[in-house]
């Protein structure tokens, strides 16, 4: 298959996340695709515009959520990516709760929360990265199998250029499907 040079832009697919913190006193949320795990040890990371409402939160606090929306949430996810915390109050959009350990809203209606702890801030162009240490993980009792979160089940939303996408179907297992090619 012929192989086509485009524009030098990471297009994604990116899961789609809502970032949260507490910003004087109220929650705020804001919507993000740069986030996702550092290593295999509990870290993920989330890059903030240094502008972004929610990133003196972040800071002030040693704080934030990573909250995972399912497909049927596209319309407040892209919203919290439309406005800006310091225009709109959007602490009510969302049901708000708190682990014991950290002080960053999680977002009830999301299918899987992540509460992290700052450890690193590394600025980078004009954004901020944020590494954060996995204290507490929530999700949805309907959203397990085997004990295990089930990405079908969570219905992630996928961002990719100007669009969102939801996931189908399994079509493979990792560490195993490519045992087949060794097999030959």
């Amino acid at each position: 298959m012929k192989k086509i040079k485009i524009q030098n832009q990471p297009f994604g697919p990116f899961p789609t996340m809502i970032i949260g913190a507490d910003v004087n006193g109220k929650p705020n949320y804001v919507t993000v695709g740069a986030c996702g795990v550092v290593s295999l040890k509990p870290v993920l990371y989330v890059s903030l515009k240094s502008t972004h409402y929610t990133t003196p939160g972040v800071k002030e606090n040693g704080y934030f959520s990573v909250n995972i929306p399912p497909t049927s949430m596209v319309e407040q996810t892209d919203y919290c990516g439309i406005v800006s915390g310091k225009t709109v109050d959007k602490s009510s959009l969302f049901t708000p709760f708190y682990d014991e350990l950290g002080r960053a809203p999680m977002i009830k209606e999301c299918s899987m929360n992540f509460l992290c702890k700052v450890i690193q801030v590394i600025p980078l162009f004009d954004f901020e990265m944020f590494l954060g240490e996995i204290v507490a993980v929530y999700v949805n009792e309907d959203c397990i199998t085997d004990g295990k979160p089930n990405p079908l089940k969570l219905n992630p939303i996928i961002m990719m250029g100007a669009n969102y996408y939801s996931l189908n179907e399994v079509v493979g297992n990792l560490f195993r499907t490519g045992l087949k090619l060794s097999e030959k």
